[in-house]
């Protein structure tokens, strides 16, 4: 979900791990030159789905990453199902009065361009939950702090790997 901490979290785990770390959406940004959120209003959201799709798939066929996927990323079947076959998942999931509080003041988030924010974060996370829930590991992020949210992924993720 947006907001949680995956750009932050992903570093700090591939540094752990010793592996190159990927963030999805400042990927989309370099390949189109442009901001999300701009994207978003000069070609739509459709676009900006098949551009992260591409860009995705093209980056879970490469080996030793940590990838940072965009909030809606794991929606698409393609991209679960390859993430199934080739990764291992995480689900940071944080109470909506958190995420609230974190997304308020932002300004680059597209889908948040809304009069209600509290309304439209829950109907999103509403939506995604039950797709999140297909990630191989789900950490409730609620009362940890980054690094320990980091230790108990490499800690699941070296036990997986055994």
């Amino acid at each position: 979900m947006m907001g949680v901490g995956k750009t932050t979290i992903g570093k700090i785990v591939a540094k752990k791990l010793k592996l190159k770390f990927v963030d999805i959406d400042s990927l989309v940004e370099k390949k189109e030159k442009n901001t999300i959120k701009e994207i978003f209003r000069n070609k739509g959201e459709d676009y900006f789905r098949k551009i992260e799709a591409k860009i995705t798939l093209l980056e879970l066929k490469k080996i030793n990453l940590v990838i940072a996927l965009g909030g809606g990323a794991f929606i698409n079947k393609s991209i679960r199902k390859e993430v199934s076959n080739s990764s291992v998942s995480f689900w940071l999931d944080l109470e909506l009065k958190s995420l609230i509080n974190r997304l308020k003041k932002t300004k680059k988030r597209p889908l948040l361009d809304k009069e209600n924010l509290e309304s439209t974060i829950n109907k999103i996370y509403l939506e995604r939950k039950k797709i999140y829930n297909e990630s191989n590991f789900k950490i409730k992020c609620n009362f940890l702090k980054k690094d320990e949210v980091a230790e108990k992924i490499v800690a699941l993720y070296e036990n997986s790997a055994n």
